[in-house]
């Protein structure tokens, strides 16, 4: 049986290609579909430690799915979990924005000067194209990090899925760790 090799530089042009999405309007459109509402019920109902964890849960499974299958599922594994972590840690910092301020709905161009302050940006600065090139390029990096382990099934599942859970987690933390006169922390 002959195994097929993995073609690493079709995985660079579709990870160029994510970034490019990101950057130019990907995080916004993630943002949007996410019901603000609903994140501010999900803390109130669970409180923030839970519904953290619940959003690391959620962000541990598609890191499972797409490390499960190796080389097989990453084509399509990899931006859906992307998507997904993406969309968790946009939940946490909702979250823990809605737990410290009370308000749970945020306009996108503010709510991005709170990712970006957490990826240890200035948070003073006008939102522009580089603020979200620099956004979206973190979110890639950790992304691609996990890349190379997927590659082994079933081994790629624990490390895909561990990697996303205590990325979540770690972004909790960093979040709730933040200097108060960050704006909406």
């Amino acid at each position: 049986m002959k195994l097929h090799k993995p073609n690493f530089k079709a995985l660079g042009s579709k990870f160029k290609a994510g970034f490019n999405y990101l950057s130019k309007g990907g995080l916004q459109q993630i943002f949007k579909r996410i019901d603000q509402l609903s994140v501010k019920k999900g803390v109130d109902e669970l409180g923030l430690e839970k519904f953290i964890n619940q959003c690391a849960l959620l962000a541990a499974g598609s890191g499972v799915i797409t490390g499960a299958g190796g080389f097989a599922t990453i084509a399509i594994g990899v931006p859906l979990d992307m998507i997904n972590l993406i969309t968790q840690q946009f939940r946490v910092t909702l979250a823990v924005s809605y737990h410290n301020t009370g308000k749970y709905e945020i306009r996108f161009e503010d709510f991005i000067k709170i990712v970006a302050a957490s990826f240890k940006k200035d948070a003073r600065v006008t939102l522009t194209k580089n603020v979200l090139e620099e956004v979206a390029e973190k979110l890639m990096i950790n992304i691609g990090s996990k890349t190379a382990e997927r590659l082994i099934p079933v081994v790629g599942a624990v490390i895909s899925g561990s990697a996303n859970y205590f990325f979540i987690k770690r972004v909790a933390k960093g979040l709730i760790d933040m200097p108060s006169n960050t704006p909406h922390i």
